[in-house]
């Protein structure tokens, strides 16, 4: 199941980025798909999110690995959550061997507030600043950001 963003236009309802117009594109004319509603948090503030962590994902350099003969990868999603983790929003979990794991929490509109996610934001800004870029002030970092959003 996937989730879908859309926004309120005089035109009608349209997607919001491009990922959410392909999903569009896959329904048929004529199906009748289950939407759940929900007002969304401040979607801007959301993709200036995804913005820092994308800057912060194109400068990491991991060591080169490999695992079990397979070259290890650096992956987004994974820098995503550890990164969110790192930050200090994570539950415990323990996996089929015992091993007790972290969980990143959920970023996803419905299940975090502006206000918890904006405190979010400035825990992973400082994880990045810590981790990643180190050359990077909280002043340089924000600039970039915004540079990187008004395209």
């Amino acid at each position: 199941m996937a989730e879908l963003l859309l926004m309120k236009t005089p035109q009608g309802l349209i997607p919001t980025d491009e990922e959410q117009s392909e999903l569009m594109k896959r329904v048929k004319v004529g199906k009748v798909i289950k939407v759940k509603w929900s007002e969304v948090r401040n979607y801007d503030f959301h993709k200036k999110f995804f913005a820092m962590l994308n800057l912060g994902f194109d400068a990491f350099e991991p060591p080169e690995q490999t695992f079990r003969g397979m070259r290890v990868e650096k992956n987004f999603d994974r820098f995503r959550k550890d990164c969110v983790i790192q930050a200090g929003y994570y539950d415990v979990a323990v996996n089929l061997n015992g091993d007790v794991k972290a969980e990143a929490h959920s970023i996803s509109f419905g299940r975090m507030s502006q206000e918890e996610f904006e405190k979010v934001y400035n825990a992973v800004a400082n994880v990045l600043l810590l981790k990643v870029l180190r050359n990077y002030t909280r002043p340089d970092l924000d600039r970039v950001v915004e540079q990187l959003i008004r395209f």
